[in-house]
């Protein structure tokens, strides 16, 4: 069973994820502080990595960054989850390293659709 692991600040974001993807057969796990992100991600190892922009303690970007310079995390799928659409918004966010970018509000079949678009990532790369 892949692992999902879900890094955003807002509690009915994260039930809401955890739910779609818990129904869909995916292990998830979620943090919802900026700050511990990273260690509990390097831990957690997961398959795939949803992460939040705007968040109190620090930005997905930040974290991001930080994930893509730790060889322990460097390789996994990351896609930004953020209700920052613009298009520059898409364009930094992959610029920063992500693989893919979901805007919200989105659909569940949007979030599910993502996630395997990134396990197939993973196992082509």
């Amino acid at each position: 069973m892949p692992k999902v692991f879900i890094v955003d600040d807002a509690p009915a974001d994260l039930a809401f994820a955890r739910g779609i993807l818990a129904d869909a057969k995916y292990e998830v796990v979620t943090c919802d502080k900026a700050a511990e992100a990273e260690d509990r991600i390097a831990e957690a190892q997961p398959d795939v990595i949803l992460l939040d922009i705007v968040m109190p303690e620090r930005s997905g970007y930040d974290i991001l960054r930080k994930l893509r310079k730790n060889p322990e995390t460097r390789a996994i799928p990351v896609a930004l989850v953020s209700s920052k659409t613009e298009p520059s918004d898409v364009l930094w966010g992959k610029t920063q390293g992500a693989d893919d970018y979901l805007p919200k509000p989105y659909q569940p079949s949007d979030l599910v659709a993502t996630v395997e678009h990134l396990l197939g990532r993973k196992t082509a790369g």
